[in-house]
């Protein structure tokens, strides 16, 4: 059995908000499996993990423009190992530069990387530059494009750090003839609605939600419903159920607006094509949430929770 350390204890109360001593059971009960866990903790209904970003684990910025005509935006994670760097000037003047490389190419890591800055260099030459005059790690983690023929893309920055530059930003792409600025305002508010709903949506629509995660959100409900004392044939068929309401609060189409709470996105998407007097598709949206995913170095935990895991 995998030893359990308080970095996995206090990496699992993190993500699932469980208490510690019920994270402590779930990572005896997996194995010290963090992704096991958080699914142990949820069947027991000790945890909401996915209804929790995760934190950001790397320090750094996510930038994001749109260009001149409004019909196209671009946003671009640039990572460094400390907030300190995420701060300097350098380095946020080398974030707003690359998004705008991204305006310029089809979007792709890699081909942002390739291009060339206003100053003739490429973007990863620069990075290696600014590596040996600050003396951090540094990588263009992601990159993310969305563009219309007709309408407008909106870019909704929060906790900004600079100009063009915050921990988390969203792009929402809305098509459609009406009056580009109208569309555009439109947008902002739903990118705002992205970026403040307690639960951060998956997908646009049902038919988009990654089949692995609906697979799991299955399981997971079927299982919960088991613990209840149901036969397996009865909680599949409560798991259904389950399942609707569910995609209901993760596809984006379906939440309820958060400056409306009585209207849903698709209602307003409908609203705005009656105001427009033309048909209006919420086409796309992106969100970027600073060092989601990506695993942190861990701190001295408290002493507490050190003796719990016998290492006081």
């Amino acid at each position: 059995m995998a030893e359990i350390t308080a970095a996995l204890v206090k990496d699992l109360r993190e993500r699932s908000g469980a208490g510690m001593m019920d994270c402590k059971k779930a990572l005896q009960e997996n194995g010290g499996d963090v992704e096991a866990s958080i699914d142990w903790l949820r069947t027991k209904g000790l945890a909401k993990a996915a209804k929790k970003a995760d934190r950001a684990a790397a320090e750094g910025l996510v930038a994001g423009k749109i260009s001149a005509d409004g019909k196209t935006g671009v946003l671009v994670e640039f990572n460094a190992e400390t907030d300190f760097v995420a701060k300097n000037d350098q380095f946020q003047a080398a974030a707003r530069e690359f998004a705008d490389v991204a305006l310029s190419v089809d979007g792709d890591v890699e081909a942002i990387r390739n291009a060339k800055t206003a100053k003739g260099e490429t973007v990863q030459d620069t990075i290696t530059n600014l590596i040996a005059t600050i003396g951090e790690n540094m990588q263009l983690r992601r990159s993310a494009k969305l563009s219309v023929a007709e309408g407008a893309v909106a870019l909704y920055l929060h906790n900004k750090q600079g100009d063009d530059v915050a921990k988390l930003a969203v792009l929402v792409a809305l098509e459609g003839a009406g009056d580009q600025a109208a569309l555009a305002e439109v947008a902002r508010r739903i990118a705002l609605h992205v970026a403040g709903t307690p639960t951060p949506p998956l997908a646009l629509t049902s038919d988009e939600l990654d089949p692995e995660v609906v697979a799991k959100e299955r399981e997971i409900q079927t299982q919960t419903a088991m613990e209840s004392g149901k036969p397996r044939e009865i909680a599949e068929k409560m798991v259904e159920g389950r399942i609707r309401k569910w995609q209901e609060e993760v596809v984006l189409l379906k939440q309820p607006f958060v400056m409306n709470p009585d209207q849903t996105i698709e209602q307003l998407v409908a609203e705005t094509a009656k105001q427009a007097g033309s048909s209006v598709t919420l086409k796309g949206f992106v969100r970027f949430a600073l060092g989601e995913g990506v695993e942190k170095k861990t701190d001295d935990f408290a002493a507490e929770v050190a003796s719990m895991t016998g290492q006081a």
